[in-house]
């Protein structure tokens, strides 16, 4: 009997136990012994930190904010640790802002950036934008926001704090692509429509050739270079520049059918390999064009899906690059929901050419060098490229 009543307190202290956890008892209330047996070592000390720094900071800390700082905390550690430049948190706020751009559009003020040590460079400025009234211009850096400095601070997460509600305000620092003082520009964000394609025929050399700019691999991307192109093809062009400089990537699928559009079925795009998720091969599906002479522009801000599709057309199609390197990412990420509203987006894995390449770090070299000049009225590593495909 007494074994009996023993057993039947401890369960029922056990079951007390439990419900105070349940309705909000904190690890860092418990005793010692016990929080060993109820609580992880590693997320009771995260957890016992929070309640210490709620119940103690000389300001107030809401638990929202303390759980974006830890999430934060344990990206950075990774991204130092590892040398890993992509791996990112994103607040709710931040992932809708992100998933709006792969969508092709967002609220912003019409910029593609690439990350350097004082800031974002700018790549290209879309037409009609508050960037361009504002007469920011490719080749400037932007170095703060609202005060602000963006020197070293991560891309996406610069980016990000461009971005903001339709009609909102925001200052930047923009220092010239030539020098100079940096200068203040008070800009009202606007609903931004990113322009993925831009397609014209030229002449060159007494030839029709066909340009075209992909800007993003956002959904539905290879639908609208494949459609221009052809439109191009209708007009007689003979062939094809393709311009990739500042395309910062998108979706791997996306790389994938775009290639689809110049390669015939069964080509080799691209190779993954991952510690989760094992090693992968993506091919063309088919459907492709007819086969043209292609001549691939790049610069340092071509990344990652960008990078893909030009090195798939310079192995499986012989297409020569024109330009200067380009990033040299070599791995790719995944977004992982978290039960917040926001995301994980973690560096999963590698990826290799179609000739077993990995370019993290490296990049893909041109075939012939070119460089635009920043404040001329030429586009010298277009006219560049131009010049090679009419020399095919």
């Amino acid at each position: 009997m007494r074994a009996a009543r023993t057993l039947g307190l401890a369960a029922a202290l056990v079951a007390m136990l439990a419900a105070g956890l349940w309705i909000g008892g904190h690890p860092a209330k418990m005793p010692p012994s016990l929080r060993e047996v109820f609580v992880d070592e590693s997320a009771g000390l995260t957890a016992e930190a929070s309640e210490l720094i709620e119940d103690n900071y000389y300001r107030r800390v809401s638990q929202g904010n303390l759980t974006d700082s830890s999430l934060q905390g344990m990206v950075r550690g990774l991204r130092r640790r590892y040398d890993d430049r992509f791996s990112d948190y994103f607040s709710p706020q931040m992932l809708t802002r992100f998933n709006e751009e792969i969508e092709g559009h967002f609220s912003g003020i019409g910029l593609t950036v690439n990350g350097v040590e004082r800031g974002l460079r700018v790549e290209s400025v879309f037409k009609g934008s508050p960037a361009e009234k504002a007469g920011i211009g490719v080749g400037d850096t932007i170095v703060s926001v609202d005060g602000r400095s963006l020197a070293g601070l991560d891309p996406d997460a610069a980016t990000a704090l461009i971005k903001g509600p339709e009609g909102s305000e925001v200052t930047i620092g923009v220092r010239g692509a030539r020098g100079g003082k940096t200068r203040e520009e008070h800009l009202v964000r606007a609903q931004i429509a990113v322009p993925v394609v831009s397609a014209k025929v030229v002449e060159e050399g007494g030839e029709k050739l066909s340009y075209a700019r992909l800007t993003t691999f956002s959904e539905g991307a290879h639908g609208e270079l494949r459609r221009a192109v052809k439109r191009l093809q209708r007009r007689g062009a003979q062939g094809l520049v393709l311009d990739l400089r500042g395309n910062g990537g998108g979706l791997l699928e996306e790389a994938v059918l775009t290639a689809s559009v110049f390669l015939p079925k069964g080509e080799t795009v691209v190779s993954t390999d991952s510690r989760t998720q094992g090693h992968s091969i993506y091919e063309t599906r088919g459907g492709n064009l007819p086969a043209m002479p292609v001549v691939v522009l790049i610069d340092r801000g071509t990344a990652s899906a960008a990078e893909i599709l030009a090195a798939a057309l310079a192995d499986d199609a012989g297409a020569r690059t024109v330009g200067t390197r380009s990033y040299g990412k070599g791995v790719f990420q995944q977004e992982i929901d978290l039960s917040n509203g926001g995301a994980l987006k973690l560096t999963v894995g590698e990826y290799f050419t179609p000739d077993g390449a990995n370019l993290a770090g490296k990049g893909i070299h041109p075939d012939v060098p070119a460089r635009d000049r920043p404040g001329t009225a030429k586009d010298e590593a277009a006219e560049k490229a131009l010049k090679v495909l009419a020399g095919q």
